[in-house]
């Protein structure tokens, strides 16, 4: 502090004054410098609190990554492992697999041969069926003289072999081919629709009625009063009675037999044999056999039946019909193809048998 001038010392006079000590700076100067000082260091130290808490935020942060991190390289290694192990057990189902895979591979090349060795071929099954069809065609024609079903078998022959289109075939479709031309050639007899209107006639024999059985309706009874008496009544009944007795008939036809109620049944019996004995004419291509029983039948139809019933009139038109057919003296045999055939069967199992025995 500075000292009062009332106590500052005079000096003397022979001395010197001591030199003057250095100016001082104000003291409002002082202070704001020592505030200025406070202020920096507080400032520094709360920089370095805030930079200390930063630095603990950061370094905790960077704690808690690691440690997600940690936990997720974890859990990848684990799942890596995991997989790891799955892809080994993969690998070995895979190997397994290529291991059964080849046995299996094994066993079909095995089989295959094995089949290949025993089975028959595409040819040879194909020769086999034909051969089957032409032996049905010919058991068609030589049982039933089936020749509509007889060219349609060898037509579905034919056609087996020329989807297969092997030149070996072609003497056995030459053969087919001859056989056609001769079935069809041949006169075209419906033995079926023929059978089926006998049968129909057959059917009907019981159904029609004899020339006899006309029946005249009978003339309508006068009529009387009806306050007549009694005994009226009874003469008129009477006397229509006793014209119902005798008939008088005026016809410009012959009159037909009598036939009496016993000769009715043999008659409609011989006629169902006539008709039975034309069926089984036509089947084995019996042509005059077939001709006389259809004219005996007619002829009786026409003698004994009443043509102009229903009944009769339709088996008269089918036995008219039937007089005009014509039957082949002869049905041809189908041997050609048949040999065809049997011998390129014999061919096939010679040529597939011939590799068995050089092994």
């Amino acid at each position: 502090m500075d000292t009062p001038p009332d106590r500052l010392e005079r000096p003397d006079a022979g001395t010197r004054a001591p030199a003057a000590p250095p100016a001082r700076p104000p003291a409002p100067r002082r202070f704001a410098v020592w505030i200025a000082l406070a202020l920096a260091v507080v400032a520094g130290l709360l920089a370095w609190i805030d930079a200390k808490r930063d630095l603990a935020g950061m370094r905790a942060d960077v704690a808690g990554r690691l440690t997600v991190a940690d936990q997720a390289a974890a859990q990848f290694k684990a799942r890596d492992a995991a997989i790891s192990g799955e892809l080994r057990e993969m690998q070995a189902k895979l190997a397994l697999l290529e291991t059964r895979l080849a046995e299996s591979q094994s066993q079909q090349s095995a089989l295959e041969t094995l089949y290949h060795d025993l089975a028959p071929s595409r040819d040879q099954l194909a020769i086999v069926e034909v051969e089957q069809v032409v032996a049905l065609a010919s058991q068609q024609l030589a049982i039933a003289a089936n020749v509509p079903a007889a060219i349609a078998a060898l037509q579905l022959a034919d056609a087996k072999l020329a989807r297969l289109d092997r030149p070996k075939f072609g003497p056995l479709r030459r053969a087919i081919a001859s056989d056609m031309e001769k079935l069809k050639s041949m006169p075209y007899v419906d033995t079926a629709g023929l059978a089926g209107k006998l049968d129909a006639a057959i059917a009907s024999i019981d159904a029609m009625p004899l020339a006899r059985e006309e029946r005249v309706p009978a003339p309508a009874a006068p009529a009387l009063p009806a306050d007549a008496p009694a005994w009226s009544r009874f003469l008129r009944d009477m006397w229509t009675d006793l014209k119902g007795l005798v008939r008088i008939e005026v016809s410009d036809r012959a009159a037909p037999p009598l036939v009496t109620p016993p000769q009715q049944y043999y008659l409609r019996e011989n006629l169902r044999l006539r008709l039975l004995s034309a069926r089984l004419s036509l089947i084995a291509r019996n042509e005059p056999a077939f001709r006389a029983d259809v004219k005996a039948a007619d002829a009786w139809l026409r003698q004994y039946f009443d043509a102009r019933a229903k009944p009769v009139s339709a088996v008269l038109a089918s036995l008219s019909a039937m007089t005009s057919v014509t039957m082949a003296a002869e049905v041809p045999e189908l041997t050609r193809s048949l040999d065809a055939a049997r011998s390129l069967r014999v061919a096939q199992d010679a040529q597939a048998d011939a590799p068995r025995g050089r092994r």
